[in-house]
């Protein structure tokens, strides 16, 4: 399975949200961080920035799952349209599906920004899945 963080705060909800699915049964997660290109505007950080960010998240994905029947591969990828990458990285290492937590923002942050959510489940040719964000006493 494919599974996209964005954030580390992401990371942890997603490893919440997962491990009682996949902690016993084995299987081969991979955890990816899309790094948004600016497609010749500016980038916000620098790359390497950026990077560090990606390897943080990795970091608690490890600590969170590291005890778990699951092989875990990390990719950082790179792409102007978010969704899409994580769509062309689940065809890369031949994912049989996409999971992740949707994040919650206000309807007029992703009328500005885009939903990769909304992207990602109507856009996917790989079958996603969503599960509920659980939180910490669940």
């Amino acid at each position: 399975m494919l599974v996209p963080v964005a954030s580390p705060e992401d990371a942890k909800a997603t490893v919440r949200a997962v491990r009682p699915y996949v902690e016993s049964s084995g299987g081969t997660m991979t955890v990816v961080n899309v790094i948004e290109k600016a497609g010749g505007a500016p980038d916000k950080a620098s790359v390497e920035q950026r990077e560090d960010y990606a390897h943080e998240m990795f970091g608690i994905v490890r600590r969170e799952l590291g005890d778990s029947n699951l092989t875990l591969a990390t990719e950082i990828r790179y792409g102007t349209d978010v969704a899409e990458t994580i769509i062309e990285t689940a065809h890369d290492i031949d994912a049989t599906a996409v999971v992740f937590t949707p994040r919650g923002s206000s309807r007029w942050v992703r009328l500005l920004t885009g939903d990769v959510a909304l992207s990602l489940v109507s856009d996917s040719d790989v079958p996603v899945i969503t599960l509920p964000e659980t939180k910490d006493d669940d």
